[in-house]
């Protein structure tokens, strides 16, 4: 879906970019076809997508012959999905928001998540998504570049956060490509960055215990680990080989969970 063709559409159904709900939509066909590309989408395979919008995703993600449902919050764009139905009925539309919407009501099988995702809502969407990622084999996110940043980000760096150590608990970085904001309309004031992340088996640890240290010391990311944590993380950080003056960003992930099982 172009330009002309989007805008013929949105006239048709009388319906206008929301900015309230990060509406952007993509209108470059290339990277729709990117998009499948990088998500691997087969015949077959059961594709989750949010926020389609117009469809024009959903109606790339169909042509590769993917079973889809589609969870759209705008009730003019999830009435209008329906005109993408196939002959064998691999759509399902679902009016609401995402955050609300039960997961246990996706079919059985392994799905993938392939998404243009609401910009504003993006850290909430990861870790609902995360936390149900067994059923899952990935997601492919359009996101924006600086969230992108942030989740490949390394240790020692300004970029990494606790979504990123998050992330890395229960994924990995597949591959990414960046998206120019002329690829959209409107185009937004960011640029963005197509992610996949392959879901993978956690490490053995509580993240109940691990996430709510990492999420306090983040909290205070410029202080050390002894300000935020106590002084006896200096003691634990010297028995791992590193600096009683480490502050969070410093450390990987393996590293957090080895503080987390000393302490």
């Amino acid at each position: 879906m172009n330009k002309a063709e989007l805008l013929r559409f949105l006239d048709e159904i009388g319906a206008r970019p929301k900015k309230g709900l990060s509406q952007n939509f993509l209108i470059d066909n290339n990277v729709l076809h990117k998009i499948v590309q990088l998500a691997g989408v087969k015949p077959g395979d059961l594709v989750l997508e949010i926020g389609p919008g117009p469809g024009a995703l959903t109606e790339e993600l169909l042509n590769a012959g993917a079973r889809v449902t589609a969870i759209e919050m705008d009730r003019t764009f999830a009435e209008h999905l329906s005109r993408l139905q196939t002959k064998d009925r691999r759509l399902t539309v679902h009016e609401g928001d995402f955050l609300d919407f039960e997961l246990s009501y996706l079919s059985a099988g392994t799905w993938k998540v392939v998404a243009n995702v609401p910009y504003h809502i993006t850290s909430p969407i990861l870790e609902k998504l995360c936390l149900q990622s067994g059923q899952f084999s990935s997601f492919t996110l359009m996101v924006q570049k600086e969230v992108a940043e942030r989740i490949r980000a390394k240790p020692g760096t300004k970029a990494l956060s606790s979504l990123t150590l998050f992330l890395q608990f229960y994924t990995q970085v597949h591959e990414a490509f960046n998206v120019s904001a002329g690829c959209f309309f409107p185009a937004p004031n960011v640029d963005s960055t197509v992610i996949r992340l392959d879901t993978r088996t956690p490490p053995d640890v509580d993240p109940n215990v691990l996430f709510p240290m990492i999420r306090k010391a983040f909290q205070q990311r410029r202080k050390m680990l002894t300000s935020t944590l106590g002084k006896q993380v200096g003691l634990v950080l010297e028995q791992m080989g590193l600096s009683a003056k480490a502050r969070p960003e410093e450390l990987s992930l393996e590293q957090w969970i080895q503080l987390v099982s000393c302490c």
